[in-house]
């Protein structure tokens, strides 16, 4: 019906889509004047003076101080209150769970990690969970209660259809189909769960190398290699959240691995992975091959060989980068992205030097000739796109004033 509170063009729905404009310039650019707010939605002021008080009415907005340093009377400066809505992200992995809160502006404001060694059943899992979002929450003053949403990343997805984590064994005590249930039983807030890989893509895309860009791929390489596709600006996850599984891509230059699923490795990952990088290492006479963890050896590896412009260390990152584009030729050849963004240790570690060996090669191997550039986000980015996502979906319910 016509004149209705939620029908497009009425009174209380330009006003909620002038409030969202606001409260996102606050969140971009704030504190701001009322004058300055005018400006940039072209409000006039009195319109601009109404929407600020209904926003600090309803707790989203607070006055932060006065303007200085300009002739005439000071302005009040608002901004976005950061109490007025908290989310938390986790970052699941086989060892440990992080985990974040952060207020409605971005900030985090409580961190907490917790140990996870060993095989553990689904019901260990759930109080896992809860024991390293609790640790958060007390960091951050808070009560469980509190956080308005929760976004969970591991590796492998949950597949749609059937509930179950797919493609990530290496995850024990995961792979209940009763999991979910059972944690959405012992959670007060909604929960969502996405992809590792796929979480520091959206980082990328929202605070990263990747902003501006709508088509781009970013290759991860730590534990596992993996890719994230964003295909038209949304994340393209696949029919059963399989979609950048790359490390299972048959490729030249290494076996057929079959059974994929069970031996949780494919031709990708044994011609690239990080676990490759050492043992390559020795093959190839380089010296000092560190022990130890195989992603902290092959960040080791990798940094100490971008500083060598020949002998060992550089034939290293040349043999590295041509099976890191083996892999990657095979993927922009299909996909033509706009940009490919490298990111995880066993890549970031070679820096710019390994980066230009995977463009020239790339370049050889693929028609498509993408921009290769390295991830900006290089502490805890699982994390912190598990952030991102919890406070967009946080913001788009606490900001919405039309209700």
């Amino acid at each position: 019906m016509a004149g209705t509170a939620g029908t497009p063009g009425t009174p209380r729905v330009l006003r909620a889509m002038n409030d969202r404009a606001a409260l996102d310039l606050l969140l971009e650019h704030g504190p701001l004047s009322r004058t300055r707010i005018g400006d940039l939605t072209g409000l006039s002021k009195p319109t601009a003076s109404q929407l600020l008080a209904r926003l600090e009415a309803a707790g989203l907005v607070r006055v932060t101080g006065t303007s200085e340093g300009r002739p005439g009377p000071s302005a009040q400066l608002y901004d976005v209150d950061p109490g007025a809505a908290y989310a938390a992200g986790l970052d699941v992995a086989p060892g440990r769970i992080r985990a974040a809160v952060a207020d409605i502006t971005g900030r985090t404001v409580g961190e907490y990690e917790l140990p996870t060694p060993g095989r553990r059943p689904a019901q260990s899992v759930v109080r896992q969970v809860t024991d390293a979002l609790d640790g958060a929450v007390k960091a951050a003053g808070l009560a469980r209660g509190e956080v308005h949403r929760l976004v969970i990343g591991t590796p492998g997805a949950f597949d749609p259809n059937t509930g179950r984590l797919r493609y990530a064994s290496h995850l024990p005590g995961w792979h209940s189909p009763a999991l979910l249930d059972d944690l959405a039983a012992a959670l007060p807030m909604p929960v969502e769960y996405e992809n590792d890989v796929n979480l520091v893509a959206l980082a990328e895309q929202r605070l990263g190398a990747a902003r501006g860009h709508r088509d781009f791929v970013l290759l991860w390489n730590e534990e596992g290699l993996g890719a994230a596709l964003v295909l038209g600006g949304r994340l393209h996850r696949g029919w059963t959240g399989g979609a950048g599984e790359v490390g299972f891509l048959p490729v030249p230059g290494t076996p057929l691995v079959r059974q994929v699923t069970k031996a949780n490795s494919g031709g990708y990952q044994e011609l690239a992975g990080a676990q490759e990088l050492p043992k390559l290492a020795r093959e190839l006479g380089v010296p000092d091959v560190p022990s130890g963890p195989y992603t902290e050896a092959a960040g080791e590896l990798l940094a100490r060989a971008a500083d060598h412009a020949t002998g060992p260390h550089r034939e290293l990152l040349r043999t590295y980068a041509t099976r890191l584009a083996t892999g990657l030729a095979a993927l922009v050849s299909v996909l033509d992205p706009e940009l490919v963004v490298l990111s995880g240790s066993a890549l970031t570690a070679g820096g710019e030097v390994l980066r230009a060996l995977i463009q020239a090669e790339l370049e050889e191997l693929a028609a498509a000739r993408p921009r290769l550039v390295l991830g900006d986000l290089r502490e805890h980015p699982v994390l912190r796109g598990a952030l991102e996502a919890a406070l967009a979906t946080t913001r788009d319910e606490v900001f919405d004033t039309s209700r």
